[in-house]
């Protein structure tokens, strides 16, 4: 199998490199994602130059590619108008700060229409206030990926198949990735721990917004039932979706060249980075052989 970038969510706690790099260097990883703001505030704060050159440079020492995570409050479909436009504040300021520190793109939750009365319209709505952000993205730029949500409410994309109607909203703009989350689609039904239900569920991703749109993967075990609604993250393989449906994940072609992180708890028994740096460990290890991913999975979870 093609190479795949394996990583996972890092703090930059202390500033972005100095909370960033150790973790990358104890783990192993060949991606990262970082929030630049807090990610349950509005607050836009801009960046430490000194921190923003140190990241970029361990980066590239360390052939890291890197990612944002937009703040969690972001909804452009709410029916609050306050909301859309702080939320579109937060996307603008996301690509801005993912530009200076040399990261590929930057992840939103795709978001909800709240109430029944709004959720005819909130496509249309979204439709008005990300096309002129995604226009304003140029070539080299980074750009931005929709997130399925776990469902409930009025989530404008929880099932893979809710994706086509939202990029068909934007008119397929080049400018608007896909970032999948295994979490997030166990939760909205997607039963990916009968064997056969990941691959099956990534063949309705591809056919749903096509081939090469898939630009990052969330791989993300679930402490919640199928089709719970429930967004609780489990370390791989000690999760309801379980540590088989992650080698389908490592296996599929829709995952070549695309990279994979995880969201999973980062500590493990009070030693620091230790349940990210086994959690990147079974991803490799289903990646190099998807074969007999179960027996390898197992080995590197325990190690």
């Amino acid at each position: 199998m093609t190479a795949v970038r394996i990583g996972g969510h890092a703090s930059a706690g202390g500033g972005l490199a100095t909370g960033t790099m150790p973790y990358i260097d104890a783990t192993g990883a060949d991606v990262v994602q970082v929030y630049v703001s807090n990610s349950r505030g509005w607050a836009l704060p801009p960046g430490r130059p000194e921190q923003d050159e140190a990241f970029r440079a361990g980066c590239a020492e360390r052939d890291v590619t890197a990612f944002v995570h937009a703040c969690l409050l972001v909804n452009i479909g709410s029916p609050t108008p306050a909301t859309v436009e702080r939320s579109i504040d937060c996307l603008r300021h996301g690509l801005s700060r993912a530009k200076e520190i040399g990261a590929e793109a930057v992840v939103f939750h795709a978001g909800s229409a709240v109430d029944e009365d709004h959720a005819p319209h909130a496509l249309r709505q979204v439709r008005e206030v990300l096309l002129p952000v995604l226009d304003g993205i140029g070539d080299d730029d980074p750009i931005l990926l929709v997130e399925p949500s776990a469902g409930g409410g009025r989530c404008l994309a929880k099932r893979v198949e809710d994706l086509g109607p939202y990029l068909a909203a934007v008119d397929h703009h080049p400018g608007l990735g896909v970032c999948f989350d295994t979490c997030h689609a166990w939760a909205a039904g997607h039963d990916l721990a009968t064997p056969g239900g990941m691959a099956a569920t990534l063949d309705t991703l591809v056919a749903t917004v096509g081939a090469g749109r898939l630009r990052l993967v969330h791989a993300n075990d679930s402490k919640d039932t199928c089709g719970s609604t429930r967004d609780r993250h489990e370390s791989l393989g000690a999760g309801t979706i379980g540590a088989a449906a992650f080698a389908e994940l490592m296996a599929h072609e829709a995952v070549r060249g695309v990279p994979v992180l995880v969201e999973t708890h980062t500590d493990r028994d009070g030693v620091k980075y230790a349940g990210h740096r086994a959690d990147i460990a079974l991803l490799r290890a289903a990646a190099s052989a998807p074969a007999s991913a179960s027996a390898d999975l197992a080995v590197a979870a325990a190690t």
